[in-house]
Parts: structure tokens; C-alpha cells; sequence
């Protein structure tokens, strides 16, 4: 049996009397497309945020690959390979987008520190950067600054610079989040054109994105798994129809 990318086993989290996180158990495989859903507070956030460090579990363990990495620090588990982006972006606003990008890869290579040598002293960390500009349909804006790009183009920007980081799983925080419609479904099929090699899970609330997007889906309620499956088991699940019933939020 080939080892999940990343796991988890047991995992527990409670602030007080309010469990946030309760006998976790996933195991996401290598190249798949993954969305995780539920009602809002049902611990998705959370869900992240322990399995990429930010929080620490009572109980469980995390692996990513044959790796425990349950007591790494979040930058301890980004150069293993696990990357994540968040609702609101953090973007330098006056850098171009080639700019930002080559500024990740060169983290990634250990050479930020002398960047203020001037970018072009580092044409291999621009030309990967272009790359991944690129692939993700920004190309053709690598020389516009964040503060001009449309919101959608700077989420893909947040995108790319995770892309900097090589990952082998990338997490992804509503990435649609105060994105236009229009621009929500360019930015998702740029998602869906990433290599195969990167495992990706995503929060979304809508529900058309994560049925044309995912291939397979976790349901999550009051911090645990409701259940798991393909799209169309999900939608044909009364319990799922159960939990959002009546029009509750997706969050």
C-alpha cells in the first residue's frame, strides 16, 4: 500500500470546553484534489492550522509522508514540502509579481539575505519564477505591481509563491475568498492545472467549485469527519443534505 502524503492519526484539539478538533483521521494520497467543506465552525481552519503547525494537538500525530512532523515548527514543515495560503493575502503591494516570486525562490535556495543585489544578478531564480508565473496564467502580468493586479490575479499570485516553496501538499484557505465570480472560476481551473505531483486540499464554500473541482471530498461537522468520498457519493449522502439543510452556511 503507498504511504499517504500527508495523515493524520487521532487528532485532538480543545480550548476548554469547546472541541475544535475530535479522532482526526485523513490520509490525503499523492496528486489528488481535495475539498474539505462544512458548516461554518466545523473546524476546517482548524484543521489546517494543526497540520501545518500553527496550532499544536492535544493528541494525534501528523505525518507527512513516513515523517512525524507533529512538533515541527510551520518553517520546518514548509521545507518538507507542506505549504499553505490563507483567507487574507499578504502581498508585497509596490513588488512585481516577477519580483515577489523570485524573492520566494531565492528563499527557498538560501539566497534572500543578498537579494538587494538586484534581481537580475539572479537570472535562473527569475526564469523558475516566470515559470511559475506562467503556469498559473500570469505571465503575461509578471512585470505589474501586486497593487494593480485584480484580486483574483493576486490570489494566484499568493498561489505562486507557495509554487516557490516546490511543495509537495498545498493547503488552501478559501482561496476564492472576496474574489469576484467572474474571476473565481479562472482561478480554480488554474488550481486544477497544477502538476499532479502536488497534493492539494481546499476550503471552499461554494459548492458548484468543489463539485466541477474536486475529486474527492471530506465533510466536516462540529470538529470531526462527517464522512469522505467522491462527488458524487457526497451529494447523494442524506447526512450530508442533513447538515445543510434548511440553508446553512458553507464556511
Amino acid at each position: 500500500m503507498t504511504t499517504p502524503v500527508l495523515s493524520t492519526h487521532k487528532l485532538n484539539k480543545s480550548f476548554g470546553q469547546l472541541v475544535v478538533a475530535r479522532d482526526i483521521e485523513i490520509a490525503l494520497p499523492r496528486g489528488v484534489r481535495y475539498a474539505l467543506i462544512g458548516p461554518n465552525g466545523a473546524g476546517k481552519t482548524t484543521l489546517i492550522n494543526l497540520m501545518t503547525g500553527m496550532l499544536r494537538p492535544d493528541t494525534g500525530s501528523i505525518m507527512l509522508g513516513e515523517e512525524d512532523i507533529t512538533k515541527l515548527e510551520p518553517q520546518a514543515r514548509v521545507k518538507r514540502g507542506l505549504v499553505r495560503t490563507f483567507q487574507i493575502n499578504s502581498l508585497f503591494p509596490d513588488l512585481s509579481a516577477l519580483e515577489s516570486v523570485t524573492l520566494a525562490v531565492l528563499e527557498r535556495r538560501g539566497d534572500a539575505p543578498v537579494w538587494w543585489r538586484q534581481l537580475p544578478s539572479y537570472g535562473e531564480a527569475a526564469d523558475e519564477a516566470y515559470g511559475i508565473l506562467k503556469s498559473l496564467s500570469l505571465g503575461d502580468h509578471a512585470y505589474r505591481t501586486t497593487r494593480e493586479l485584480a484580486y483574483g490575479q493576486q490570489r494566484l499570485l499568493e498561489i505562486a509563491l507557495s509554487l516557490a516553496t516546490r511543495p509537495h501538499v498545498l493547503l488552501l484557505d478559501e482561496p476564492a475568498a472576496g474574489v469576484p465570480k467572474e474571476e473565481s472560476e479562472g482561478l480554480f481551473a488554474a488550481i486544477a492545472g497544477l502538476s499532479d505531483d502536488i497534493t492539494i486540499l481546499f476550503i471552499e464554500h461554494d459548492m458548484d467549485v468543489v463539485f466541477r473541482f474536486a475529486s474527492r471530498i471530506i465533510v466536516m461537522v462540529s470538529g470531526g469527519i462527517l464522512l469522505e468520498g467522491t462527488p458524487q457519493e457526497i451529494a447523494s449522502d442524506p447526512r450530508v443534505r442533513e447538515v445543510y439543510l434548511g440553508g446553512a452556511n458553507h464556511g
